[in-house]
């Protein structure tokens, strides 16, 4: 990434102006450095791959330092870096009522083929991305290597974790939620949010651009295609449906949340189809690898029903919602639900339906219950996070049980939002003493933090197999038709851009064997 100063980025006044015909507008003139934030892929099919960048010479502006015009693109796919044999191409306009962002689905190509691509604008070349389509439906494969990770904080950390990623040669890399945080700068991390804490689209436009600007970010997102869920922080921390931690004002709060959907869309390697209308997108979907395995990406957050076990009037207040619940009747009540009745349904569907060897449940946080003993109240006996799994238990119980009876194949859950690292067997609900039925992994954060001295010790009580809060990173896993390998890979210190990295810990999985073996 050539060196842009700070100014440059803010004034978008770099270099000459040059004149772009747009149509019967006549000549407009444009700044230079139109691809500041990158190229990215996303969500590869056999055919095809979605292509994304946003031109934004001056990308923590309002208006990213573009007047309000429709910009011509040009895009290309070639089957060698040099674009010696380019075996697709078009141009598409980007509008500025999407902040001159660019979503190309490319379709017609071969499948489980490497292929590079790069955007072309107002005389300007983007940087060189590298892509793969998946293999064709049904086809048999012999491996899938995924790195996946979670919770990238700006302040916390840098992402050397993306440099040893790339490194790793990924078929395809996961993202599973905490792609930006949208609290007020902190003077106390690393290095510092460039905005307050964003309301509206252009808030979030400058927080995106403040994550994307970051060169080992855009490396990894050049090097290899990208399927991506959110959580909480890509809107407000910890918020329900329409409902924020503070339980504000859900009219003011949707407003927020179509701002943050939009600007999620505008920064992501999305399909056309997945556009924001107002509040609402659809985000959950599936992912397939000839017959080796199938995505299926969920979404915990805008669907989900109220939190368990709050006390009365704490909505009507605007209070704080209560993090750490005890036991209740509600905690339990089987109509709770976390991915809403349309998600959920769709997704009992897929698992009934998928052929693939392996089933990769790709959501945003631990799964297995988890009770904590309140170390200032141990008096209270276990408490469970009202904003996880464990706050919806019947919710979750209800995909292990559809794992069961509909036999599906070697099902595992890949998660994230701990900013740490876990492993786990799943169990039957209805047998929770009895043997496997899949297993899950946590796959640490990029940067992000969780300074808690007793995770380890609740953890184990809690029946994990490993945990580790300490190291951030990411995880990696190689797939083949009888056996996944997962690997946590921790790196030495997230302050450090040139920080190295090890291996934690690996696990295997044998296919048709369900659980955890070191």
């Amino acid at each position: 990434m050539p060196h842009i100063s700070r100014r440059s980025l803010i004034t978008g006044a770099a270099g000459s102006a040059a004149l772009l015909s747009i149509g019967a507008r006549g000549s407009v003139p444009l700044p230079h450095g139109l691809f500041t934030l990158g190229v990215a892929s996303g969500d590869p099919l056999a055919d095809g791959v979605v292509l994304w960048t946003r031109l934004a010479p001056a990308p923590l502006a309002d208006d990213g330092g573009l007047p309000p015009i429709s910009i011509p693109v040009r895009w290309e796919v070639a089957e060698d870096e040099r674009f010696g044999r380019i075996v697709r191409s078009g141009q598409v306009r980007a509008l500025p009522e999407f902040g001159h962002s660019v979503h190309v689905d490319v379709a017609g190509l071969r499948p489980a083929r490497r292929y590079w691509y790069r955007f072309i604008a107002n005389g300007e070349t983007s940087a060189v991305g590298r892509t793969r389509t998946a293999p064709a439906a049904g086809a048999p494969v012999d491996r899938l290597r995924l790195c996946f990770s979670s919770c990238q904080k700006y302040e916390a950390g840098y992402y050397a974790a993306y440099r040893h990623m790339v490194a790793e040669d990924p078929d395809l890399i996961l993202f599973l939620g905490d792609y930006i945080y949208e609290g007020a700068p902190n003077n106390l991390g690393v290095r510092r949010h460039l905005n307050p804490e964003p309301v509206d689209l252009p808030g979030y436009r400058a927080r995106y651009a403040t994550y994307k600007l970051d060169p080992l970010l855009q490396a990894a997102h050049q090097a290899a295609p990208w399927a991506l869920t959110w959580d909480d922080h890509e809107v407000a921390n910890d918020y329900a449906d329409a409902l924020d931690q503070e339980n504000s004002d859900p009219v003011a709060f949707l407003r927020r949340r179509a701002a943050a959907y939009q600007a999620y869309f505008e920064h992501q390697p999305l399909r056309a189809a997945t556009r924001p209308s107002g509040s609402s997108m659809r985000l959950y979907r599936t992912l397939d690898w000839g017959a080796l395995a199938q995505f299926q990406i969920i979404d915990d957050r805008q669907y989900r029903g109220p939190r368990a076990c709050q006390p009365e009037g704490l909505i009507a207040a605007h209070k704080r919602y209560q993090n750490l619940v005890g036991p209740c009747p509600d905690l339990y009540s089987s109509d709770r639900t976390m991915l809403g009745t349309v998600q959920e349904q769709w997704l009992m569907d897929r698992l009934g339906t998928s052929k693939a060897r392996w089933n990769l449940l790709a959501q945003q946080t631990l799964m297995r219950q988890q009770g904590r003993i309140d170390p200032l109240h141990p008096e209270r006996g276990p408490q469970f996070s009202a904003d996880s799994w464990s706050g919806y238990p019947a919710a979750r119980d209800r995909i292990f049980r559809r794992w069961v009876e509909a036999g599906t194949a070697n099902p595992l859950a890949l998660g994230g939002d701990i900013h740490a690292f876990a492993a786990a067997d799943i169990q039957d609900p209805a047998k929770p003493d009895g043997p496997a039925i899949g297993s899950e992994f946590v796959g640490g954060s990029i940067s992000s933090l969780f300074n808690d001295a007793s995770f380890k010790a609740q953890a184990a009580a809690n029946g994990l197999k490993f945990a580790e809060n300490e190291v951030r990173g990411y995880a990696r896993v190689d797939l083949t038709p009888g056996l996944c390998v997962t690997t946590f890979r921790g790196v030495s210190d997230a302050r450090r851009e040139d920080a190295d990295i090890r291996d934690l810990v690996r696990f295997s999985v044998e296919a048709g064997r369900p659980g955890l073996q070191i």
